[in-house]
């Protein structure tokens, strides 16, 4: 792959970056090369030169991410502080892909604008609007108006949520797409009881998440039903965390991972854990939750890349 690194940039190229580093798990293996843009127009050039038979993988904090113990074959691309503005207009409320969801909250709710079930999300924007992340009832595509793209060849486009096809926990991206930054919508709010609602959302977060713990947030979606379809129409009141504990997984170990004692749909690298191991103790909670109450939990948490040469 020696032809990338001669690809002209203004950002930083770096080979063989140990991902474990980016993510909250703090488990992983190596990238073939991140790639960190200047701003757009650094990335719109890399990626139009960039070879098409190299797979690209955008990455935003990496709170919602396993990265397999093999690590990511092709370019990671993590977007910088050039990415994370944050623009209120009246109800419209544009935030860089880069933008940390709990800052768009605050923002919006300083300027009289109720963004607030982002405020408890871990993650950022990017990342949110690929994944139709929500809370309390309430979900990107809620509020969700048009994103700016670079598709993988490098061309920019505006994507509407028709384009995205918004589901739950899902969207239809295209392949190797990187989100530059999204526009919301957002219903008037008075600044201070907004700030109040999220107060109290953070310590409603605090008594019942692991938050100092090293996790990736939910790990396991909530049961569309009894269908897991994923649909519009699907009910999600049954909840992940109720039929792990009915299958007795709530603080399973698999090496140093842990379903966790405070949240049982929260793994934990309590310290040391491998990929494999994070990954193996979630395959062991949906077996035990499929043969407790026939049905298969859909992973909340993205896993990518490759096993460690041992594990394959």
């Amino acid at each position: 792959m020696g032809a990338i690194s001669d690809i002209p940039i203004r950002g930083r190229l770096t080979p063989g970056f140990d991902l474990s580093r980016l993510t909250w798990l703090r488990a992983g293996g190596p990238a073939d090369y991140l790639f960190m843009p200047e701003d757009a127009e650094d990335l719109s050039g890399f990626l139009a030169a960039l070879p098409e038979d190299v797979p690209v993988f955008p990455i935003g904090v990496g709170s919602n991410l396993i990265v397999r113990d093999g690590g990511i074959r092709g370019v990671v691309i993590r977007l910088g502080r050039a990415f994370a503005g944050i623009e209120i207009d009246g109800d419209l409320v544009r935030a860089g892909a880069a933008a940390l969801d709990a800052q768009v909250a605050k923002k919006a709710a300083e300027a009289g604008r109720d963004l607030t079930f982002l405020r408890t999300i871990p993650g950022a924007i990017g990342g949110a609007v690929r994944m139709n992340a929500g809370c309390y009832g309430a979900y990107v595509a809620d509020h969700f108006l048009r994103a700016e793209v670079l598709l993988r060849d490098g061309t920019r486009t505006t994507l509407t949520a028709a384009d995205l096809n918004f589901r739950y926990r899902q969207s239809d991206l295209p392949e190797g797409a990187v989100i530059l930054s999204a526009e919301f919508r957002a219903a008037p709010g008075n600044p201070e009881e907004l700030a109040a609602r999220m107060e109290a959302q953070l310590r409603k977060r605090d008594e019942t998440q692991p938050t100092k713990a090293l996790t990736a947030g939910s790990t396991f979606r909530n049961p569309a039903g009894y269908s897991s379809t994923g649909k519009a129409d699907d009910s999600h009141e049954l909840k992940a965390w109720k039929v792990i504990d009915d299958a007795g997984m709530r603080g399973a170990r698999r090496g140093a991972a842990q379903m966790s004692e405070m949240h049982s749909n929260f793994l934990v690298n309590t310290g040391g854990a491998t990929a494999a191991d994070l990954e193996g103790l979630g395959e062991e909670v949906r077996d035990a939750v499929f043969q407790t109450a026939g049905i298969t939990l859909e992973w909340e948490v993205m896993r990518v890349g490759e096993p460690a040469p041992e594990d394959k």
